[in-house]
């Protein structure tokens, strides 16, 4: 994720509204992928400081705040290309759903920005119902009391379904991820996480699945087309096996081939997007300048395979030991507590060209 600069040359961060320097309104222009201020003409109608472009408030920036992206003005939309995949939006009479839904909004914004940058298909169930890509947000409905009774009425499952992406709005809430984190006995849950995550599913059926790709996919995931319930079961009633690590990037991704590549997609998205934002602030490790894995000039590279992933992993291990490093100094939790074996690695090569071949 870059950082962007304000037409007064302060600096701004991808969630801002407001400049703190100048005062202006912000806003992000999609298609630009870029965070602009924004001055009122004449008529009242915002302009783009960055180029010059008139723009209007997606709805849920202009009534509820939860947005900070802008639609063009003659736009005959309401809503901005990121509002306008939810599917399903949190109840917004109940207290505190406001602050859950901008957490959600945040983390999804994000992952709509990698996906920009690096060209994947992003098109809404209102382009295309069947394989469009949507979000739903739901949260468990529980404790209803009948008599001396309580009833759970409903739990909502974060997953991906025929293009529908549902979060669980609890992921939102920090210690509830965190109490879930350790029920699972997982090393690292992020609300992040979980989009990139799911998006992975989606990207498989847009990607992988009827294409080009399968033969391989198979050779180094395995069979998709094993009973997933079966394995999903077996996941949970055994656990996952034994020297997993060899394999797999995570102990999930040991369940099936399709989660394999879910959780591997997720972790390629974590690097790219952190190698971006290290490259912005012109990090260097052992005296190496960590390069942007999404730059314009390599992306779209005739021959942007294997050698610019091996320099993309490469900066991604130095980077990433270095992150631990800073965060056991803090007393904190490894940032990336995960061992990738030459399997996964090949595996995260894999998801790279699949990208790139796009």
């Amino acid at each position: 994720m870059r950082t962007f600069t304000c037409q007064c040359g302060n600096t701004l961060h991808f969630p801002n509204t407001k400049c703190m320097a100048c005062g202006l309104t912000l806003g992000f222009i999609p298609n630009e992928s870029r965070l602009s201020a924004f001055i009122e003409n004449a008529n009242g109608d915002l302009q783009a400081t960055f180029n010059g472009k008139l723009y209007k408030r997606c709805k849920n920036y202009s009534e509820h705040d939860v947005c900070n992206w802008m639609v063009e003005l003659d736009d005959e939309h309401e809503y901005c290309e990121s509002c306008r995949l939810n599917e399903t939006i949190p109840n917004l009479d109940e207290p505190g759903n406001i602050k859950l839904w901008y957490k959600l909004e945040q983390a999804k914004r994000r992952l709509l920005y990698t996906c920009q940058r690096l060209e994947l298909p992003i098109i809404g169930k209102g382009e295309d119902p069947e394989r469009g890509l949507g979000f739903a947000f739901l949260k468990d409905q529980t404790q209803d009391a009948y008599g001396n009774e309580l009833t759970v009425k409903q739990f909502v499952t974060t997953g991906h379904a025929n293009g529908l992406i549902t979060i669980n709005v609890n992921e939102a809430i920090t210690s509830a991820r965190m109490e879930m984190r350790e029920k699972m006995g997982e090393r690292y849950r992020t609300l992040l996480g979980h989009f990139r995550h799911e998006s992975g599913h989606y990207y498989w059926d847009r990607l992988i699945d009827d294409s080009p790709h399968i033969d391989e996919f198979r050779t180094l995931f395995g069979d998709e087309r094993l009973d997933y319930l079966a394995a999903l079961k077996n996941h949970y009633d055994n656990g996952p096996p034994e020297n997993w690590q060899e394999t797999w990037i995570s102990a999930y991704a040991s369940m099936h081939p399709w989660e394999d590549w879910a959780e591997t997609w997720a972790h390629y998205l974590h690097m790219v997007d952190t190698l971006e934002t290290a490259s912005q602030f012109e990090f260097s490790v052992f005296g190496n300048r960590v390069a942007n894995p999404i730059s314009s000039e390599a992306h779209r590279d005739n021959d942007y395979s294997a050698i610019t992933f091996t320099h993309l992993f490469n900066d991604w291990c130095q980077l990433s030991t270095a992150l631990n490093s800073l965060n056991r100094s803090m007393g904190h939790d490894d940032a990336y507590p995960f061992v990738i074996s030459i399997s996964a690695l090949n595996k995260l090569r894999f998801v790279h060209n699949v990208i790139m071949a796009n």
